[in-house]
């Protein structure tokens, strides 16, 4: 089994010499006279700029770890009798016919959406900035919901505030004004709430002023455990944020780092933002507040921590009965997090949801109010969703997809770029546009004239979503469950002895064995 490597990574644009020692990562032989190729060679000169992904703002990055148990440790059952939730018809009982419509929310007026995957925590980072009109587009499209990360008017440098509340943030109400126009009562979309945010009164300001109908609580993320972090070009930009409340490396007020910012010995600064506190006490009468406000859905996103924080998570969620809690386990993906935190931190997805399951088991073996629950966690294909739905059933109702979107939307805009270089925008680059992507005459054929104003990114999206639904249709077929809600832990089995004492999921030579027995008699 290979773990992740110390001391070099594409992620950190390191690498070694020779082969490394297995436990430091180090060169066998380090050789006096290198230049540094290696992460520790590179902190020597660049110190800090080292511990992220590089180059910052032009990267998503995931985890390189092996963990022991992941989504591939399963294998998804199949079954050539019956169908459940359609007649067992050869005609009726086709993939197509597949249901993939799912609903959150703990009131009457339940969030429906029309597929089990959503985007989330698209924040204050460069690429979620740049990336979020396509993606907005496709998210709202497609029916699902849409989280708006964190921090995203405190970065907004032309933010305006007033008594340290946030008045007018340009950057925010365009993120919500993409969405809401074309939005087609499928999904919603979320913002979120950190300490910071909190602190300047983004939430009050999204629900009362731009009509945002949800609220999205964050205790934090699968990868990384402490506060949301970005990088800043120049020290105008560090300034500003710490005049803002943030937290920010190196101290940009100080005058020996304005003068080695000005000689280039400083070529960027780090945004942090706080660790928050969690009790019972507060985190209930934040939902309380919140509801007040006019928030229509209130979440709970919470990170890869450790098992008891998941606990609290689960109990907290049941007691303010919150609309969704979305756990996030660790090696998905980020825009920015400190590269070996990444991997060597947090609880892998599989074990997280495995414990989620357990937790709320018990919730509903006593009665408790079950919040409906999204897993999210390096998922990008059809079978991950598949799995993952499966492994968290009856309680998971979704799967949070961050990072695999994003991929979708560069790809599609970096062609879109390409074909509007070479042909312009004329009569040429629709033919090519619809050759290129696959889904795009589907959009043209239901949007009509208005297809011209759906960004390539956003086509991206569209059509990689659909692969998913098509591909997710069929191997649901294959188990003949003809609607999300009918699938069950027994839709998958575990392929080794401790990916089934990880998650409770039948061994495969050990499933089926009473109705083998009754079968063999």
């Amino acid at each position: 089994m290979t773990l992740s490597k110390p001391n070099s990574s594409a992620a950190t644009v390191t690498t070694t010499r020779v082969a490394p020692a297995p436990i430091s990562g180090l060169c066998v032989t380090c050789v006096d006279g290198c230049p540094g190729y290696c992460e520790v060679g590179r902190s020597a000169l660049r110190g800090r700029e080292i511990i992220y992904p590089q180059p910052f703002g032009k990267v998503i990055a995931g985890s390189e770890k092996d963990y022991p148990v992941d989504f591939s440790h399963f294998n998804i059952q199949g079954t050539c009798v019956g169908a459940v939730g359609i007649e067992a018809d050869p005609d009726k009982a086709v993939f197509s016919a597949v249901d993939l419509s799912t609903e959150i929310g703990a009131k009457k007026q339940k969030i429906k959406m029309k597929i089990p995957f959503f985007t989330g925590a698209l924040g204050s980072t460069e690429i979620a900035r740049v990336n979020w009109e396509g993606t907005a587009i496709a998210i709202a499209i497609c029916g699902a919901v849409l989280v708006c990360g964190e921090n995203v008017c405190g970065m907004d440098p032309n933010a305006e505030f007033k008594n340290g509340k946030v008045v007018k943030s340009p950057d925010l109400e365009r993120r919500v004004r993409v969405y809401q126009e074309w939005y087609e009562g499928y999904g919603t979309l979320l913002v979120q709430a950190n300490v910071e945010d909190t602190r300047l009164g983004v939430p009050e300001y999204a629900v009362e002023k731009l009509g945002v109908e949800g609220i999205e609580i964050k205790w934090g993320q699968g990868a990384k455990d402490i506060g949301g972090e970005v990088k800043l070009p120049t020290v105008e930009r560090a300034l500003q944020l710490k005049r803002r409340g943030y937290i920010v490396f190196p101290d940009p007020e100080n005058p020996y780092v304005q003068e080695t910012y000005k000689i280039g010995g400083i070529s960027e600064f780090e945004r942090h933002s706080r660790l928050g506190m969690v009790d019972e006490e507060s985190f209930l009468k934040e939902v309380k507040r919140l509801r007040k406000i006019g928030a229509k859905y209130v979440t709970l996103k919470t990170g890869a921590y450790r098992a008891a924080d998941l606990a609290r998570a689960v109990k907290f969620a049941s007691e303010a009965k919150i609309d969704l809690l979305t756990v996030d386990g660790a090696g998905g993906g980020t825009g920015m997090s400190p590269w070996r935190m990444m991997n060597e931190w947090g609880i892998p997805t599989v074990y997280l949801e495995s414990l989620l399951h357990k937790f709320l088991k018990r919730l509903d073996e006593k009665g408790e109010f079950i919040p409906s629950c999204a897993i999210a966690g390096g998922i990008a294909l059809e079978d991950h969703v598949f799995k993952a739905i499966a492994l968290g059933a009856p309680y998971v109702n979704a799967v949070c997809m961050g990072r695999s979107t994003l991929t979708a939307a560069m790809v599609g805009k970096t062609h879109g770029q390409l074909m509007e270089e070479t042909y312009g925008r004329g009569e040429k680059y629709q033919e090519v546009l619809l050759r290129t992507f696959t889904a795009a005459e589907q959009l043209k054929e239901k949007y009509g004239s208005a297809f011209d104003r759906i960004p390539p990114a956003a086509i991206g999206v569209y059509t990689y979503y659909d692969r998913l639904a098509t591909g997710l249709r069929q191997l649901m077929a294959g188990e003949r469950k003809f609607a999300l809600k009918y699938m069950d832990r027994n839709d998958i089995m575990a392929l080794t002895r401790e990916a089934a004492d990880v998650s409770g999921i039948s061994y495969i030579m050990e499933t089926d064995v009473e109705e083998v027995e009754k079968i063999l008699g």
